[in-house]
């Protein structure tokens, strides 16, 4: 969402005092209303990235979005693949259909079984990319991620550049607490300024910048909002006296919304975490990690210094010290190849215990079952079904 011009505090681009004059590339340079894709973002990455090499310069790719930075380093992306898959084509899909226009998930199952069962019903922005695919060459998603070209995509003993991964993280409480405070702040920097300025009524929120986390999330606060703004004599942007004025309605709608925008995030840092950890056992990327747990639960500068900047220099320093180009010319000291783990990541698994809850691939599944929700799930209706079991004699 950085890429897009607008909504500076809501996609927390680093501001230019805090660059501390070093170049920033690809911040808020794309037209908000345009579709910008994992294709997209490594087109145009990718020059940016050799001319700063070709200047002897260190490139730092900063995210973030992970599929982004997979799309970067792997030389396989679907989009270049469409065009070489073997499919059925574009009549057959229509005849098997039975109309022109696919239009909905149960359609995309009618058609394409393995790649609904691999996605939800509610990811429209992917069941949208999957019938563009349909109605441009035919092409079924499944075959772009079964067999071979599976193996191409990922791979860590394949990647473009010769990578140094650094992950600095949180665990998930204090993750969870920072995010709460992250958009307290957010608010308090004219958040909901910035969000108006861009509402429309008729948005479509499957594109472009209003994609974002926390622009969707207004929509009803603001289209009550501007009902109400259009009887009053309050002048824009003095949000709290409108609130203040029309009760508690309106005051309910924005704490809502304030909540589900916590909410959304915090399950966005959970994807991304679990995304990484997917990187690491799956792919076999090689991750620096680096706890910055205690940095975040004490307010002493030093903490930070000690903790996480020291060690963060580190490991770049060892990495650049090594004598590999940082262009993958040759066998990589950090990558070295290895056989690939064998990963099913399109069947589905129905968790009943947790109100079914939907799981992708065994190893998604398998980490479910050993999370403590799920554990804790299973232990309350054991003791459930223990105690309808019960039988009492009465003498």
């Amino acid at each position: 969402m950085q890429v897009y011009r607008g909504l500076d505090v809501l996609t927390n681009k680093v501001p230019v005092p805090e660059r501390n004059g070093v170049p920033h590339h690809l911040l808020g340079c794309i037209d908000p209303s345009v579709g910008f894709t994992s294709r997209d973002f490594r087109d145009l990455a990718i020059p940016i990235i050799d001319d700063v090499l070709s200047r002897e310069g260190l490139p730092v790719v900063v995210g973030g979005t992970n599929y982004y930075i997979q799309a970067l380093v792997s030389p396989f992306l679907v989009d270049d693949l469409v065009e070489d898959v073997a499919a059925c084509s574009l009549d057959e899909l229509r005849e098997n259909c039975g109309v022109d226009e696919i239009a909905s998930f149960e359609r995309l199952k009618e058609v394409d079984p393995v790649a609904a069962n691999r996605i939800h019903p509610n990811d429209l922005r992917k069941i949208k990319r999957y019938l563009d695919l349909y109605e441009s060459l035919g092409v079924l998603p499944s075959n772009l991620f079964q067999g071979e070209n599976a193996e191409k995509w990922g791979r860590s003993d394949n990647f473009r550049y010769n990578c140094c991964f650094v992950w600095v993280d949180v665990s998930l409480p204090i993750l969870d607490r920072y995010v709460e405070q992250r958009v307290d702040s957010m608010l308090d920097s004219r958040l909901l300024n910035e969000v108006c300025g861009i509402y429309n009524q008729n948005t479509d929120y499957t594109k472009g910048l209003y994609q974002a986390i926390g622009v969707r999330e207004f929509e009803m606060f603001f289209k009550s909002y501007f009902s109400i703004k259009e009887s009053t004599e309050v002048q824009w942007p003095y949000f709290s006296e409108i609130v203040d004025t029309n009760g508690v309605r309106l005051k309910n709608m924005l704490a809502e919304a304030i909540e589900k925008l916590k909410s959304n995030t915090r399950k966005l840092v959970h994807r991304q975490k679990r995304r990484l950890n997917q990187l690491k056992s799956i792919f076999g990327w090689n991750f620096h990690y680096v706890d910055a747990t205690e940095a975040f639960t004490c307010n002493s500068g030093d903490l930070w210094q000690t903790t996480v900047v020291e060690p963060s220099v580190k490991i770049v320093r060892n990495f650049l010290e090594e004598p590999i180009s940082l262009t993958n010319d040759k066998k990589l000291g950090h990558f070295q190849r290895k056989n690939p783990v064998s990963r099913d990541l399109w069947t589905q698994y129905i968790c009943e215990a947790c109100g079914n809850q939907v799981l992708r691939g065994a190893h998604e599944w398998e980490q479910h079952k050993q999370g403590r929700r799920h554990r804790r799930r299973l232990f309350g209706l054991k003791r459930r079904f223990d105690t309808t079991q019960q039988v009492r004699i009465v003498p």
